[in-house]
């Protein structure tokens, strides 16, 4: 009965403005009471657009939890009151803001900043990200002289030009952009737009016979920043108007700002003259973070997640320098691991152990799957029961064998990715429903039997590290 009341007022309202709070309640409603309350209940209502909306939350880690999640349901949502409505952007305003923020709908906050955008187009997903500082980037060795440069070109000290940044995935050359952006905006007119939404601007200005528009909006701006470069290769019509465009805000002393993913001379597809005009400005290179900048990294996510949830987040110093010292592939995948931990936490209603911590972490952790074998996980369970292999394989019923047999299965299911039939046929050949029959009793007695847990985290550890003594 609920239910329909809310659909009726919204089937109602469609002419009107949007019913914030009553969108709130239909969320609350869709996903449920618990993400509601954990999630949704922190997004308010700022600005409503021809295709688009803007909402605002307190810190990005919610931001990025909402996105990945729940943002297609929240969208649908959204579409039920109005079906123009294309996607959700999300600005990030503390908590402190947040209550003169707050929807009324006899007052919308008033937007300004001195940020070039095309009306009614994808550029406008391009806003300068207020969290991406310089205050707020961590540095150590490895990126010191990106960072060092990039506040040159804030501080307009820099004689450089373009500024040419390139590193790995996850390093950080998106949120230096964003630094300079945040930096200039107040007083230049910049563009900041990624390579593929320039190339998504130029096929739609041909198709629409609207070239000059396009020549006009960026070639008419004082500070342009271009993330990822790499994806402009091939294109050839699109790669002479980047270069047109190129020589003529360098012609104005306008400034450029590029990152991308490798060295100007290692581009593929991109024309010769193209790279040799980023060659001919600084480049530098963001290195893999160094076990320096992983701990600081881990820290400063720590304490923030410690100001959002203190009653949850006490991640020990024992788990800290395991994920700082093991994950050293980006700083992408470092802040991944610790929101992998967040949510462990947050749905058991408990801090992760090291062993648990191993496992819920085991694809970030270069962990070869081909290192944990069946045979492995029975000969390390045969030797911590202290039974041979034949007779854990043996069709004997017997208690001192049933326990140790169930429990290598169980580990077998969890750390490989091996089928119910493939992990019956190297037990013996036993029927898979003998497989789920082992699998859940060995989940029922580790609810009620502390030692259980214990000799699971322990064969566990043995199994992913040959460690016998980590918990």
């Amino acid at each position: 009965m609920k239910n329909t009341f809310i659909n009726k007022n919204l089937a109602n309202l469609k002419s009107e403005n949007l019913d914030w709070p009553l969108l709130q309640t239909e969320m609350k409603n869709k996903l449920g009471s618990e993400i509601y309350e954990s999630w949704l209940k922190k997004i308010n209502f700022i600005e409503e657009f021809n295709n688009y909306i803007l909402l605002s939350v307190p810190t990005r880690f919610i931001r990025d939890w909402i996105t990945s999640r729940y943002l297609d349901q929240i969208l649908q949502i959204l579409k039920s009151y109005k079906k123009d409505l294309i996607r959700i952007e999300f600005k990030i305003i503390e908590q402190s803001a947040q209550k003169s923020t707050r929807y009324n709908s006899h007052e919308k906050i008033e937007i300004k900043e001195n940020i070039s955008f095309i009306k009614d187009t994808y550029l406008q997903y391009n806003r300068i990200d207020p969290n991406k500082r310089f205050e707020n980037f961590i540095i150590s060795s490895s990126n010191k002289l990106a960072y060092e440069a990039s506040l040159k070109v804030s501080e307009n000290a820099a004689q450089y030009n373009p500024l040419y940044i390139y590193g790995g995935v996850g390093m950080g050359k998106t949120h230096l952009l964003n630094a300079i952006g945040f930096e200039l905006k107040n007083d230049y007119k910049v563009m900041f737009i990624s390579a593929e939404r320039f190339m998504y601007q130029f096929v739609k200005s041909i198709k629409s016979n609207d070239m000059v528009k396009f020549k006009e909006y960026f070639r008419n701006t004082d500070i342009l920043l271009i993330d990822d470069i790499q994806f402009m290769n091939g294109k050839e019509a699109m790669q002479e108007e980047f270069f047109h465009t190129f020589n003529a805000l360098l012609d104005k002393g306008s400034r450029i700002i590029v990152s991308a993913d490798r060295a100007p001379n290692k581009l593929s597809r991109i024309q010769e003259r193209i790279k040799s005009r980023f060659s001919g400005g600084l480049v530098v290179d963001i290195q893999k973070p160094d076990l320096e900048l992983r701990k600081k990294i881990v820290q400063n996510k720590i304490d923030e997640l410690h100001k959002l949830y203190p009653d949850q987040i006490n991640i020990s110093k024992e788990i800290r320098d395991f994920i700082s010292t093991e994950i050293s592939t980006s700083i992408r995948e470092l802040v991944g691991a610790l929101n992998r931990l967040v949510s462990f936490s947050r749905i058991y209603k408990k801090i992760p152990n090291l062993a648990e911590t191993k496992v819920v972490l085991k694809d970030l952790l270069n962990l070869s799957e081909n290192k944990v074998t069946i045979d492995l996980i029975q000969t390390l369970v045969c030797k911590f029961f202290k039974i041979s292999k034949n007779e854990m394989l043996s069709s004997r019923r017997s208690r001192y064998l049933v326990r140790p047999r169930q429990t290598a299965i169980y580990l077998t299911k969890i750390l490989t990715s091996k089928s119910l039939p493939e992990i019956g046929r190297e037990f013996s050949n036993r029927d898979h429903t003998t497989i789920i029959h082992s699998v859940k009793t060995i989940e029922k007695l580790k609810e009620n039997d502390p030692e259980m847990v214990e000799n699971i985290n322990k064969l566990k550890n043995q199994i992913l590290y040959n460690k016998e003594d980590e918990i």
